[in-house]
């Protein structure tokens, strides 16, 4: 960490306890660790959580959890986060901090492709956190409007969008990942059924709002 983002992190809230165990287990035991939001990413997300006072949220990527759990955080009661992860070696990483939290009755797990599994659920979102396989990005978002699992005034935050500065190289053939990230940016800043907005935190977010 340099000494912006240092003091980025010192000025801010604290990171809790157990979210702070939470990134420590997830450098341990996981592979790509880096994956996971942390502390200044956790808090953005529970402050819009606060502001934007969804009754439900759909999260595309659970990890190991921690984005849930800052989402979680700033719900209201009643309110409830359907987490999708298709990475089912990580589900009771995330099912016990959830439980320790106590807020885990404001969380429920599924395991398997959101693609599958979000047209199923039977609900409509407010607020839609993107956080999975890059390479799918553009057919999450088209598979919430096909769906109807947005709404006028939904918000949807796409993680990543940046992709480590790749976005502005020269990209590889072979390199699906950034192709795809680039080609999702492109499709959402020229879709007319939405505003953006892309906020340089971290690796990138896409704010987009459903008009």
């Amino acid at each position: 960490m340099d000494k912006l983002e240092q003091y980025i992190s010192d000025m801010s809230s604290p990171q809790g306890e157990l979210l702070h165990e939470l990134e420590r287990e997830t450098y341990l035991r996981v592979i790509n660790p880096r994956m996971i939001s942390g502390h200044i990413q956790g808090k953005l997300l529970e402050m819009l959580v606060r502001m934007l006072r969804p009754k439900r949220i759909l999260e595309i990527g659970t990890f190991t959890g921690y984005s849930a759990l800052s989402m979680a955080a700033g719900l209201e009661e009643g309110a409830i986060i359907d987490t999708c992860e298709v990475d089912d070696e990580l589900e009771m990483i995330a099912a016990d901090f959830f439980e320790r939290s106590g807020l885990g009755d404001k969380i429920r797990q599924h395991i398997g492709s959101a693609l599958e599994i979000a047209p199923k659920l039977g609900e409509q979102y407010d607020l839609v956190f993107i956080d999975g396989d890059k390479r799918e990005y553009t057919a999450y978002y088209e598979m919430l409007f096909e769906h109807n699992l947005v709404h006028s005034n939904s918000f949807i935050l796409a993680d990543n969008i940046l992709w480590y500065g790749k976005v502005v190289e020269e990209v590889g053939r072979k390199d699906k990942q950034t192709q795809e990230i680039i080609a999702f940016n492109e499709y959402v800043r020229n879709d007319s059924r939405v505003e953006s907005v892309i906020l340089p935190l971290r690796d990138g977010i896409n704010l987009i709002r459903v008009k």
